[in-house]
């Protein structure tokens, strides 16, 4: 055999259900160091002293890509950059971790788990959801992430399932979560003076920004849901012509 194998020969070594496996494992082991390490400690515990400017905000925007591919609910990083970091580095902070955190969990998912979930997309919803991502990615991806009432790891891995590319799922991620993640982060910076206007404002964005991915949800419901298939083996009959005895 020779010592350099293709990449795209070299996913072939596992098979798809194996890297399944393999992806849900990781998520597992994810999902557990957060409930042992407990990073909302760093809330209240704050940053490590020896690290401060503008490589302080570089750390916990690497850290922070790690932690939300790790399960780690971004509205928690998001405040923690915001409380440690003010308005302007913790947004930039915050919205570089939060693209780092989407390319992690993209490239997982779409290495480990697309071959074997793709034959089980099935049902209207789940094929409508495919196919909006697969056809109109860049902005199926940014109206869900400005309407944050999908969680940003289920659209994460449901983009890698789908046939989504990574530039347009890298650029709406990006651009979308703009507007909530400054509202956390204003949130988090003012979280001392509640009374504010700044916080005021930004935590009553955060209440309408739910709501209104509520209300677009509900109201597109019946497009997810699509028209009935047909029963199998059955073709819908064709109407008889006028004047047929």
């Amino acid at each position: 055999m020779s010592p350099s194998v293709p990449v795209g020969r070299s996913r072939a070594l596992l098979p798809p259900r194996a890297r399944l496996a393999f992806l849900a494992v990781l998520l597992l082991c994810a999902g557990a160091s957060v409930l042992l390490f407990e990073p909302q400690r760093l809330l209240a515990a704050g940053w490590p002293p020896h690290l401060s400017g503008a490589g302080a905000a570089v750390v916990f925007g690497l850290a922070y890509g790690v932690c939300t591919a790790a399960l780690v609910p971004r509205p928690l990083l998001n405040l923690a950059a915001g409380a440690l970091f003010g308005t302007g580095a913790g947004l930039t902070a915050a919205l570089a971790g939060t693209v780092i955190g989407a390319g992690l969990s993209f490239a997982l998912g779409r290495a480990l788990g697309q071959e074997a979930l793709r034959p089980y997309v099935r049902g209207r919803w789940l094929t409508a959801a495919d196919g909006q991502l697969s056809r109109h990615g860049f902005r199926s991806m940014l109206a869900i992430r400005l309407f944050p009432g999908v969680p940003f790891a289920v659209a994460n891995y449901g983009a890698a399932v789908s046939r989504m590319r990574y530039v347009p799922f890298l650029a709406a991620t990006g651009l979308g979560s703009v507007p909530n993640t400054l509202a956390y982060v204003v949130a988090g910076s003012e979280a001392t003076s509640p009374t504010s206007p700044a916080f005021l404002i930004s935590a009553g964005f955060i209440v309408l920004s739910v709501a209104a991915a509520a209300v677009v949800g509900w109201r597109k419901r019946h497009h997810l849901r699509g028209p009935a298939p047909a029963p199998p083996g059955k073709s819908t009959p064709e109407p008889e012509p006028v004047g047929t005895p």
